[in-house]
């Protein structure tokens, strides 16, 4: 079946796959579809050039898509772990790290040092000073689910 695809479509076999890889790329976004779609437009390229060559048998194109498939996504692999993580809202994702810095009364005293804050419509767990209720307090630090506070 393969052998009769590639032969009668002939080099249009690997720019229809490349463009349906991504089409698909676009529609379930996920960065790895366009790698493989743009290495069998490769293929595409280099079966336009040598589509009268006894050497290059389908299982040749099969072969070639194969190797650039795997080296296209480890070159974009790199590509998009260098370029890619630039943003404008590092935390984003990390709600307790976003909030170092900002300030927040005391609704429940610290003693021993733990209390609670609350920040908009949560409470947060408190580690600092022994302070009572009402204290304005700075978080200075976050280590996920507890906030590291000094008074103000």
């Amino acid at each position: 079946m393969i052998e009769r695809l590639v032969t009668e479509l002939g080099p249009w076999t690997w720019w229809v796959l490349g463009l349906v890889l991504l089409t698909a790329e676009i529609i379930l976004p996920g960065v790895f579809l366009i790698w493989i779609g743009l290495a069998s437009i490769v293929v595409g390229i280099i079966s336009l050039l040598m589509w009268g060559d006894a050497l290059w048998t389908w299982q040749v194109q099969i072969l070639a898509f194969a190797v650039l498939a795997v080296i296209f996504a480890i070159a974009g692999r790199r590509i998009m772990t260098r370029y890619g993580n630039e943003t404008d809202e590092p935390l984003l994702n990390q709600r307790s790290a976003s909030l170092v810095g900002r300030t927040a009364t005391l609704t429940e005293p610290i003693s021993e040092g733990r209390g609670r804050i609350r920040i908009d419509d949560t409470m947060w767990i408190v580690a600092g000073p022994d302070s009572p209720v009402g204290t304005r307090v700075r978080i200075v630090e976050s280590d996920g689910r507890e906030l590291r506070v000094e008074p103000v």
